[in-house]
C-alpha cells in the first residue's frame, strides 16, 4: 500500500510504500473515506526527532475492512467516525479518568506520533469498539470528520474552563479549534463571547458560531481591547487556541481572580514573568491544559448534537479535494496558509457521498 508522510524529517514529505497491516485483537483494518490535515501534522513533520518513513495523519472518517478477534461493535463495511485520540481502554490510567494518557503521557494519541497515521490506503484503528462511532443518519462525512479532532478539542476548552450560564468568555485564536471553543462555550450557556483573531473570514465564522464581539489583535493590545469592551470587567474564562507566549500572559491577565485559563495549544514556549508581574501567582487563577478526549461515547454524543442541528462543524471546511493523492495538496495548504484557509479536507473516493 502507499501512504503520505515524512520522507526526510523536517525537509521533505513524500509517498511511502509499506505492507498492508493486519488487525490484532480488538483492532480493525480500515481505509479512509475522508481525511483532513492538521497543524499538528505540520509540527510533526518539522520535528527533527521524528523517524523517516512515518505516515502522518490523525483526522479521518473510515470504512471498516477487517476486524480482529474480540471486536463486536463494528463490522466490515461500516462507515465510522474516529477520534484523533484513540486510547487503549484497558489501562490503569483509564481507571484514573485519564484516557488521553493511557499507557503514558499523551499516549492515548498514537497516530503519526507513535505509529503510522491515516494518510494511507489502509491503516489500523486500535480498540475499535471503544474508539469509533457509526455515523448516524443526517450527519455528513465532513461533519463527522470535524468531530474527531476540531470539535472535541474546541469543546474541551470550554469544559476545562468550566464555562457556565452567563459567563464572559474570551477565545484567543479562532482557527478551527477556536471556532469550536466558541460553539462549545455558547452551548454551555456563555453570555458574552469575545473572539480574538485577525482574518475577516474567521470573524464571520466566529459570529456564526455565537461570538458577540470580535477583537483584531493587529489593531492593538488584546488586553486593552477586551477590557474596553467589558468596561474593565475581567472575564470568567479565557480559552487559548492560538498565539504565542505574549498572548498567553495577556490572556492570563484577562481572567478574573478565581477564574480559569484553558490552554489548548502545545506551546506557549518562553512564558516568563517579570518580578513586577509575579503577583499573577497570588491571584487564585487556575491554568488548565490537556489532550483532547476521544472514545466512542464522546463521539456518539457529539454526533447526536450535529444530527439534532445544535451546531454545524462543516462550516469550518474551506477547501475540498478529491482522491487520496490530493492529500499532498491539502497538506501544502496547511504548511503555507493563506487567509482563505480554515480547514481543507480530502474525499478519498472522489465524491462526497
Amino acid at each position: 500500500m502507499k501512504g503520505y508522510g515524512i520522507a526526510v524529517p523536517g525537509e521533505r514529505m513524500g509517498w511511502i510504500e509499506k505492507d498492508i497491516p493486519g488487525p490484532g485483537r480488538y483492532e480493525a483494518l480500515a481505509r479512509p473515506v475522508a481525511l483532513a490535515p492538521c497543524t499538528s501534522d505540520v509540527h510533526l513533520f518539522e520535528n527533527p526527532m521524528m523517524p523517516a518513513e512515518r505516515i502522518l495523519g490523525h483526522e479521518v472518517v473510515a470504512e471498516i475492512v477487517e476486524v480482529g478477534e474480540g471486536v463486536t461493535h463494528v463490522k466490515p463495511g461500516d462507515i465510522v467516525a474516529t477520534g484523533t485520540t484513540t486510547p487503549d481502554w484497558r489501562t490503569c490510567e483509564v481507571q484514573d479518568s485519564l484516557p488521553q494518557n493511557s499507557g503514558g503521557t499523551n499516549a492515548g494519541m498514537i497516530w503519526a506520533s507513535r505509529t503510522d497515521g491515516v494518510f494511507a490506503e489502509y491503516f489500523i484503528i486500535r480498540d475499535v469498539d471503544m474508539n469509533t462511532a457509526v455515523i448516524p443518519e443526517g450527519v455528513t462525512a465532513a461533519q463527522a470528520l470535524m468531530t474527531g479532532d476540531m470539535v472535541t478539542t474546541g469543546f474541551y476548552g470550554a469544559e476545562l474552563g468550566e464555562v457556565a450560564y452567563g459567563d464572559t468568555v474570551v477565545v484567543c485564536g479562532i482557527g478551527p479549534v477556536g471556532q469550536m471553543a466558541i460553539a462549545g462555550s455558547v452551548l454551555r450557556g456563555a453570555g458574552r463571547v469575545i473572539a480574538v483573531g485577525n482574518r475577516p473570514h474567521t470573524f464571520e465564522l466566529a459570529r456564526y458560531y455565537g461570538a458577540t464581539d470580535c477583537v483584531d489583535y493587529k489593531a492593538g493590545g488584546i488586553k486593552e481591547q477586551v477590557q474596553e469592551l467589558t468596561k474593565g470587567q475581567a472575564s470568567d474564562c479565557c480559552i487559548v487556541a492560538g498565539g504565542n507566549a505574549h498572548t498567553f500572559t495577556q490572556c492570563l491577565d484577562l481572567v478574573k481572580s478565581g477564574g480559569i485559563l484553558s490552554n489548548l495549544v502545545a506551546q506557549p514556549e518562553g512564558v516568563a514573568f517579570t518580578p513586577a508581574q509575579s503577583g499573577r501567582w497570588c491571584s487564585h487563577k487556575t491554568v488548565r491544559g490537556g489532550l483532547c478526549p476521544g472514545g466512542r461515547r464522546r463521539l456518539e454524543r457529539l454526533l447526536a448534537m450535529i444530527a439534532c442541528r445544535r451546531f454545524d462543524p462543516e462550516k469550518l471546511v474551506t477547501q475540498r479535494f478529491y482522491g487520496l493523492e490530493k492529500i499532498e495538496d491539502a497538506f501544502a495548504l496547511m504548511m503555507h496558509k493563506d487567509d482563505s484557509v480554515v480547514k481543507p479536507i480530502v474525499y478519498v473516493n472522489g465524491t462526497e457521498s
